[in-house]
């Protein structure tokens, strides 16, 4: 994966895109040609085309009791709340962890054993505690979002040259002003680096959660294509989950460059 980002980054912008196309182009032919080859029905391998028709359709007529982007405002909604909860409670969690060994040596055993549990295997309990309300989704997503956020903050908070904390305590700062001023703003490139990759889990855990313990959403609209035997309404609701999430991706990319700009790295 980092022999890919340097091969990227010595690439013109131009070069880039370029390549970027042609591999869309590929891939949209070889679709194209295995549907028009009649190797399987159109409603099971429908062509491009028919897809972006219904995913058209999908924004302005109801299917499983709303339009398409009610069901992406429902399932980002379920999304934001989840993991502002994993931002909110993992990040204090790594600073105190970094800065108290007690507080890490309570924490680190319970949270290496529930951090290699998958989130998907969380949706039966969510279904006990919740059914089909919003709180399933969001346990799932706060499981799938959390470890990446408190893993990178402990780590960046931790590897923070001690000097700079030698030289705070010696001018009298207090716990909260060591964590505060010293290991917040040292690890935050590191905190960002996770905001990243617990953003990705989260929504993919989000869509795993949808497909079981939700009434709407995009994940709900998905199996309920799959019920009616559209695959054209699914591969919709793939191409909106994959748009979102791109789009997440960008701005937290985007957030991360400018925090790594301004601390010159």
């Amino acid at each position: 994966m980092e022999d890919g980002v340097i091969l990227q980054e010595k690439l013109s912008p131009q070069r880039f895109w370029q390549l970027t196309s042609l591999g869309a182009i590929c891939f949209v032919g070889l679709w194209t040609a295995a549907a028009l080859a009649g190797l399987t029905s159109p409603q099971f391998l429908p062509t491009p085309w028919a897809v972006l028709d219904r995913f058209v359709t999908l924004w302005s007529e109801p299917f499983a009791g709303a339009v398409l982007h009610e069901h992406v405002l429902a399932s980002m909604r379920r999304f934001f709340l989840g993991f502002g909860f994993a931002v909110l409670v993992g990040l204090p969690l790594g600073l105190l962890m970094a800065w108290f060994q007690p507080i890490d040596r309570l924490i680190t055993p319970l949270f290496e054993t529930i951090r290699f549990v998958a989130p998907i295997a969380w949706i039966p309990f969510a279904a006990l505690w919740f059914g089909t309300g919003i709180g399933g989704p969001v346990l799932i997503i706060f499981m799938g979002a959390f470890p990446p956020v408190l893993i990178n903050t402990y780590r960046g908070a931790k590897f923070v040259d001690k000097r700079y904390l030698e030289a705070a305590s010696t001018l009298g700062a207090s716990h909260w002003r060591n964590i505060s001023q010293v290991l917040l703003p040292a690890a935050l490139p590191s905190i960002v680096s996770g905001l990243r990759i617990s953003a990705g889990l989260g929504w993919q855990s989000l869509v795993g959660a949808e497909l079981i313990v939700a009434s709407s959403g995009v994940g709900y609209l998905m199996v309920r294509g799959q019920a009616s035997i559209s695959t054209a309404t699914v591969m919709s609701g793939m191409i909106a989950i994959g748009m979102i999430g791109l789009i997440l991706d960008i701005l937290i990319r985007r957030l991360q460059q400018v925090v790594e700009a301004r601390r010159g790295l």
